[in-house]
C-alpha cells in the first residue's frame, strides 16, 4: 500500500487542519488544540506534510523560527505509518528546510517519558542540551520534565 519511494511534500495551509488533527488527536496524549495550529498557519511558522501517492497526510512538522535556529514546535507520523522509515523522511526534510533558509540549527523539546521519539532524535543526531523541570502537563495535578535537544544542521549529513 504505497512505500516510502511513492510519498512527496508539500505546504501545509489551513485547509489541511483537519487532517492534521487526526493525526495530533491520535498519536499524543496532550495533542495541540485547533487554536494552537490556527496560531501557527496564521503566525507563518513553517508547515511541511508527507503525503502519499493518493495525497493522505502521513506525518507533518512544524517550525518556527528564532534568529539563527528553527524550534521544532510539532512533529508527528500517522500512528497506522509509524515504523516505516517517515520519521526519518520527515527529519531529513527538515534539515534541508534549515538549510535553504542558512538556520544554524533546529531545537526542540520531547516528554522525558517519551522514549521512542528521543531515540529516534538521538539516531538522527540530535543531542540533548538540558531539561525544563515540570514542562509538559500528565494530568491536573501533575506535570513532567522536557529533555531539550539540538542538531547543528550546517555539520549534519543525510
Amino acid at each position: 500500500m504505497g512505500s516510502i519511494s511513492d510519498t512527496s511534500f508539500s505546504v501545509l495551509t489551513v485547509a489541511d487542519l483537519e487532517a492534521v488533527l487526526q493525526i495530533e488527536e491520535d498519536v499524543y496524549s496532550h495533542p495541540w488544540t485547533r487554536g494552537n495550529f490556527l496560531d501557527s498557519f496564521y503566525g507563518g511558522h513553517q508547515a511541511q506534510g508527507l503525503r502519499n501517492s493518493r495525497g493522505d497526510l502521513l506525518g507533518y512538522f512544524f517550525l518556527m523560527p528564532i534568529v539563527d535556529e528553527l524550534h521544532l514546535l510539532t512533529f508527528a507520523v500517522a500512528r497506522e505509518h509509524q515504523a516505516k522509515g517517515y520519521a526519518k523522511l520527515l527529519l531529513e526534510e527538515m534539515i534541508r528546510v534549515a538549510r535553504r533558509q542558512a538556520f544554524v540549527s533546529i531545537m526542540l523539546e520531547v516528554r522525558v517519558s517519551n522514549l521512542r521519539a528521543i531515540s529516534v532524535y538521538e539516531k538522527f543526531g540530535f543531542c540533548e542540551i538540558g531539561r525544563r523541570k515540570g514542562y509538559y502537563p500528565v494530568d491536573i495535578a501533575n506535570r513532567e520534565d522536557a529533555i531539550v535537544m539540538r542538531i547543528n544542521v550546517e555539520q549534519e549529513s543525510l
